[in-house]
């Protein structure tokens, strides 16, 4: 079968691909023919996640799923959480996010964090939410050149290195995505 995956970030269908059964074909917005940027104006993560799968189900017809995550920072009161991606400005450039971050964090020794998925489905009418939340910390610099986003500079809990340095396998076992994924999977496999 296939899902529509509300994205065309490579990495993450790419993620998400790896995880799920070859019975699940996970198809792009580009795909079905959407290029225009879903609106994600919601104040929560879930929200985003809730109006773009709403988006692609109501103007293209198809099941599908949609994602966001948010990376919360204790010292800052959950910032930058739902504005994660554009953190920085409008750009959503990557290294200007962790610089603004690192920037913010430098004078903080609180730097617990977590990163938060929530991934919304809508399959046959109803709707399901799946969160996946994995803590860690905030390091100093950026080490690292796998990933995307603000891997470089995020270490997990109970591990050495940052998601960046981590190879694919090893961090979809460990990351809030994939927790999130797993859930959806398991969902999936129940009710298809």
């Amino acid at each position: 079968m296939q899902l529509v995956f509300a994205s065309n970030n490579k990495n993450k269908i790419k993620e998400i691909q790896a995880l799920v059964s070859d019975a699940i074909q996970i198809i792009s917005l580009e795909d079905i023919g959407c290029t225009e940027d879903i609106p994600e104006t919601a104040e929560t993560i879930e929200g985003n996640a809730i109006l773009k799968a709403n988006y692609v189900t109501s103007n293209y017809g198809y099941d599908c799923f949609a994602d966001d995550t948010g990376l919360e920072v204790n010292a800052l009161n959950g910032a930058p959480g739902v504005y994660s991606a554009r953190y920085a400005g409008e750009q959503k450039d990557a290294n200007d996010n962790m610089d603004k971050l690192l920037s913010e964090l430098k004078d903080k020794t609180n730097r617990n964090a977590n990163f938060k998925t929530v991934i919304c489905l809508n399959l046959n009418g109803t709707q399901q939410l799946f969160t996946g939340i994995i803590n860690g910390k905030i390091i100093d610099e950026k080490i690292g050149t796998n990933g995307f986003g603000y891997d470089p500079i995020f270490i997990a809990e109970g591990h050495d290195k940052t998601f960046a340095e981590l190879s694919l396998e090893e961090k979809t076992t460990i990351s809030h995505r994939g927790i999130a994924v797993q859930q959806l999977i398991r969902y999936l496999s129940k009710n298809l």
